[in-house]
């Protein structure tokens, strides 16, 4: 049974992403506003090895000879992966086992520690966040660890630019009446541009938010925000089903453990899993009679996520 590797899932930034989730449940450096798997119940900055590594691998090994049209193997999940002290150790490993290119999504808060710039340098890809413009609106958005303080934050970033040879997008979400408006993005693009990202990806809240005050910017203005910076800049749209017709064996557990990590609509779990819609949608009705779901309508759209009760 896996633990630690799930999906593939939707991501739409990504594709058909292999989730690789080294981290406790929420567990992070972070306590978003936005976060869609709740408050943060461990605030820390503490690097060690959180999960076993040879299990991480076992469980990679087998789900990489598994699965067929993966995009990426990413690291993500259910905190944040760069409090992993091995995660250095598992990309070069995977990228010994399989030639899929592997990305590191991460908040970006420790990328001003040497140590954590070295074990991101032989990844492929690296979508570090940066949702605020000043320090103000950054305790207020990203809610930090109290020892993380915002110009030490973007000043990683800008040290890892120099050293890191992949691709860097840079992830920035926008919050309607907090960050989404013309004044705070144009700063946040001055600050973008000291990073050097190879794109910008703007992102905004599609699925529930734990805090009731958290609203999408409209899908108008993301293209507008977009235009205000130098790189190339996208609004990154809902995931939408791609031409691959990928059959999976996916059961009642294996879609457990992706909503374990994040809520997603029936379409969702049929697109990421490889499974026709309508066998999705008899597990999720199977899983949320037995108690095991917990559903909510964001933007239209029911979202499904694991009961922890």
């Amino acid at each position: 049974m896996n633990h630690h590797v799930f999906g593939p899932v939707p991501s739409r930034r990504l594709g058909r992403s292999l989730g690789i989730d080294l981290i406790p449940f929420k567990t992070c450096t972070y306590n978003c506003i936005y976060c869609q798997l709740g408050p943060t119940t461990n605030l820390t900055l503490e690097r060690k090895e959180w999960v076993s590594f040879n299990k991480v691998i076992e469980e990679a090994r087998e789900k990489i000879r598994s699965a067929d049209g993966i995009d990426y193997i990413t690291f993500s999940g259910s905190g944040e992966p760069t409090l992993h002290s091995r995660i250095g150790e598992m990309i070069r490993e995977l990228k010994r086992l399989s030639s899929t290119p592997v990305a590191v999504l991460t908040n970006g808060s420790l990328l001003w520690q040497q140590e954590v710039q070295d074990d991101l340098l032989e990844a492929d890809l690296v979508i570090p966040s940066l949702d605020a413009p000043d320090r103000g609106l950054f305790r207020h958005v990203n809610r930090p660890h109290p020892d993380l303080t915002f110009d030490r934050v973007v000043e990683g970033m800008v040290k890892f630019r120099e050293r890191y040879h992949g691709k860097i997008w840079l992830e920035v979400f926008l919050l309607s009446g907090i960050t989404g408006m013309e004044s705070e993005v144009k700063r946040i693009a001055d600050l973008a541009r000291t990073v050097r990202p190879d794109r910008v990806q703007l992102i905004t809240a599609t699925r529930p938010a734990p805090m009731d005050f958290v609203e999408p910017v409209s899908a108008e203005d993301m293209k507008g925000f977009a235009r205000l910076f130098d790189v190339p800049t996208v609004a990154v749209p809902a995931f939408s089903p791609t031409a691959r017709d990928v059959l999976s064996k996916a059961g009642s557990e294996e879609i457990l453990r992706l909503l374990e990590r994040r809520p997603c609509t029936v379409e969702d779990i049929a697109l990421g899993l490889g499974i026709p819609p309508a066998e999705a949608e008899k597990y999720v009705a199977d899983l949320d009679a037995h108690g095991q779901l917990r559903s909510e309508t964001c933007n239209g759209s029911v979202y499904f996520a694991a009961d922890p009760a």
